[in-house]
């Protein structure tokens, strides 16, 4: 098998099986991030192709070089959906649902994130930069540099990471710490982020951290230098421009609301459906203001879209349950023969699709309880090219930090939701255009291509 200068490590592939049995590029945030990088470069990269079982041979795609990791249906159940999804993803979102901390699961997320790190160290070439992914393969990293101490090690961690208080309660988290610090640039998407890590190592190993560095003593008595810093993920901003740009999409917007009766106003939700999205939260503000007869269905639509998600994990089964229990309670009170209150949408759509949808809506609502980046944000920004629009959007995204001039809220504070909402609904087109071009200066100066250049020249420096 060739090897590769550049090898991408996560997860999944960026492919999925189209119906001709064929591939095609995969829809997914991370997917979308990087699809930039990996064109500019002929990489390599390793991942799960999304089925238990599918044994595959390495095989190229647009460029890139693909090499599947087979996993059964028990590694699938117990390294994904157990400890990747029922451990790690609500630990880390500040405890939203309760983690389960069971030891078979870590029992495979050790196995799998091993020959994740096997299939890496074949894949690269000699002195290679390898970037990891994500929260599924905290190991990887200290597992690669055992096998080859030649390479550059990235790790980027999409999702938040706990303070200590939280963290502190994983049965292996020195164990995770101590893989994370195999890398020689572990990156974050909020400032906060990068110091909860490094107070866990300072907390579990007693390691100097600096802004400069983590200090990591070696066996030989030297010592390494690990980079911890907040590099805030982005969009490839220009792709969503031209989108929403076409006169199809155009013409496809404004259908989107003669479709929902021309209200005044649309309002959007675009999610996975999970439960640190808030959207419980946001049905609930929504359905108030409907009831105190500060919105009327006639004036306010709400189009929530939910992508499926983790449908075989207990606590996502019972979250649509719920939302759509609400949903059905507030369109039964509300609605009449020609208006909807909400029009729910539990399916995933293209890009083109969601374009449409971001410039049909006067207000968006990213109500996030917890929240890495929200990438949903930003695309929201990038395509309102007309300068309109509203933002409303959670403190507790990652996304606050750098997009100031939206509307900032608290989704647990319900009453504080409505007067946003409202304060949104009410806003005049000249303040809307002030906050979008300060939002819109902001995603198009810091793009994707920002964010990876960013955290590769982080990488070449550490590999002088």
């Amino acid at each position: 098998m060739s090897q590769a200068d550049f090898v991408v490590v996560a997860n999944r592939l960026p492919v999925d099986r189209d119906d001709d049995g064929g591939w095609r590029r995969s829809p997914g945030g991370l997917v979308t991030a990087l699809e930039p990088v990996m064109r500019k470069t002929e990489g390599a990269w390793v991942g799960w192709a999304g089925k238990p079982g599918l044994e595959l041979e390495p095989f190229d795609f647009e460029g890139t070089h693909l090499v599947p990791i087979t996993l059964s249906a028990d590694e699938v159940q117990n390294y994904y959906e157990g400890f990747s999804n029922d451990t790690i993803w609500p630990l880390y979102h500040d405890v939203i649902a309760a983690p389960r901390y069971r030891r078979v699961w870590w029992d495979a997320y050790v196995d799998v994130n091993r020959r994740f790190a096997e299939a890496s160290a074949t894949a690269a070439a000699e002195g290679a930069t390898v970037w990891v992914q994500d929260y599924q393969l905290q190991l990887v990293p200290a597992m690669l540099r055992r096998m080859r101490p030649d390479l550059t090690i990235g790790y980027f961690h999409h999702i938040p990471f706990p303070a200590y208080g939280l963290f502190s309660q994983l049965p292996w988290r020195r164990q995770v710490i101590e893989g994370l610090l195999g890398a020689d640039v572990v990156g974050f998407q909020r400032v906060a982020d990068a110091g909860n890590f490094a107070r866990a190592v300072r907390r579990q190993f007693h390691y100097t951290t600096k802004a400069s560095g983590i200090t990591v003593p070696l066996e030989d008595g030297s010592t390494r230098n690990v980079l911890a810093k907040a590099y805030p993920i982005s969009i490839d901003a220009e792709s969503y421009i031209e989108l929403a740009q076409r006169p199809d999409i155009q013409a496809r917007a404004k259908e989107i609301r003669e479709s929902l009766g021309n209200p005044k106003t649309v309002m959007l939700g675009v999610d996975r459906l999970d439960y640190t999205k808030g959207i419980r939260h946001r049905l609930k503000a929504f359905g108030e203001l409907l009831e105190d007869g500060r919105l009327s269905v006639e004036d306010a639509t709400l189009v929530q879209v939910a992508s499926p998600s983790r449908e075989r994990v207990e606590a996502y089964i019972q979250l649509r349950d719920e939302i759509e229990l609400t949903v059905g309670r507030i369109n039964g009170d509300f609605d009449t023969m020609d208006h909807t209150a909400i029009r729910y949408l539990h399916q995933a759509f293209p890009r083109e699709e969601m374009v449409a949808l971001y410039l049909a809506a006067d207000v968006m609502l990213v109500t996030a309880l917890r929240d890495g980046m929200n990438l949903v944000a930003k695309e929201y920004v990038a395509s309102r090219i007309d300068n309109r629009g509203v933002l409303l959007l959670s403190e507790f995204a990652g996304a606050a930090d750098e997009l100031g001039s939206a509307i900032r809220i608290n989704p647990h504070d319900i009453d504080g939701m409505k007067d946003a909402i409202m304060r949104a609904v009410e806003m005049p087109g000249t303040e809307q255009g002030r906050r979008m071009r300060t939002l819109r200066r902001r995603v198009l100066d810091h793009d994707v291509s920002d964010w990876s250049k960013s955290f590769l020249e982080a990488l070449a420096a550490a590999k002088r």
